[in-house]
């Protein structure tokens, strides 16, 4: 039988996205947090009220669900306050431990905070994060956020002023807080060689596990996939490829191995949808052909591809000599 009152069909879904992202569920009554890796406990007395649901990880309190009414969704930036104190409260028949994963969450939109950030900020997720995520992070001495701060001055040899410009501008942004950035270059300036340079520095300096390459067409990617194995960084003699893994996704098979992916859009979105796509349909940028769809079908959260998959994706658009590049969480 459907419920009517929203926060409870906000909270039915809310259920379905947590057990879709590998969370057990259970109420205080049939508690048991060993059950499996992640545990969502529904309605934990805190000394700040009921939180809707208590996140833990191998046993262990970590973060904390707070569910909203759909009609909230506009204005979810305003009840973060309410979110910082669940975070900080203590929970009943635990030791007061900060809870650094804080979510605020209609069912439909949802918004993440990581306490362990040198400035906190909230950000829009497609999805929550798996358990064995929350697990790998908190064990990191740093979030990725801090690590940013961790990057040394860019060597500056075989750079173009606009390539440097580019990167250590970008680099101010991300530690700014900003999570997204547009660099826009003339065509012909050299705009891979300088993402590389930055993704070599993401995953070299930042730590990142993995980013993605977006492209338009096949043959944007295998243009990309050529200068990365051709590319050698100013503070190593080695190739970048014989550095890290770079692969460019050719099928429906995702690699977890490899540190950075290069990808088509269209290649990236069969994926998924869960669909089959020939290497044909990448030849022709999708902005390019006359038929247009009116809406383009949602995508659904992927097991084999979840929210926190990539750490960083950056999109190249030839067309407009532009490069995109942000966090993926």
């Amino acid at each position: 039988m459907t419920n009517q009152n929203p926060e409870q069909i906000a909270r039915d879904n809310i259920d379905k996205q947590l057990i879709a992202c590998g969370w057990i569920i259970q109420g205080i009554k049939d508690l048991n947090l060993h059950r499996g890796i992640g545990v969502a406990v529904k309605e934990y007395s805190t000394d700040v009220g009921p939180a809707d649901y208590v996140l833990f990880v191998a046993g262990k309190p970590c973060g904390v669900i707070e569910a909203k009414r759909e009609e909230e969704a506009h204005k979810l930036n305003v009840h973060e306050d309410q979110t910082e104190g669940y975070a900080f409260a203590k929970l009943k028949h635990l030791k007061k431990e900060p809870l650094p994963f804080v979510y605020l969450s209609t069912g439909d939109i949802t918004r993440f905070t990581d306490f362990n950030d040198l400035k906190p900020r909230s950000s829009e997720v497609f999805s929550f994060h798996r358990p064995e995520t929350l697990r790998d992070w908190l064990k990191q001495d740093k979030s990725l956020r801090k690590r940013l701060f961790d990057l040394p001055a860019l060597q500056t040899q075989r750079l173009r002023e606009c390539q440097i410009n580019a990167i250590n501008n970008l680099e101010i942004s991300f530690k700014e807080n900003r999570p997204r950035a547009l660099i826009q270059m003339a065509t012909g300036s050299g705009k891979t060689f300088a993402a590389i340079t930055f993704k070599y520095r993401l995953l070299k300096f930042a730590k990142a596990k993995r980013v993605l390459f977006l492209v338009d067409t096949k043959n944007l990617g295998e243009q990309a996939e050529q200068e990365f194995m051709s590319y050698v960084p100013n503070d190593d003699n080695r190739k970048f490829t014989e550095l890290y893994s770079v692969q460019r996704l050719k099928s429906s098979y995702i690699p977890t191995d490899s540190q950075v992916c290069i990808s088509s859009i269209q290649r990236l979105y069969a994926i998924l949808k869960g669909n089959d796509l020939e290497e044909s349909a990448e030849e022709v940028n999708p902005n390019e052909r006359k038929y247009q769809p009116k809406e383009i079908p949602p995508v659904e959260y992927d097991p084999k591809m979840p929210v926190e998959f990539f750490d960083f994706i950056s999109a190249s658009l030839d067309d407009h000599a532009q490069f995109h590049l942000g966090f993926a969480r």
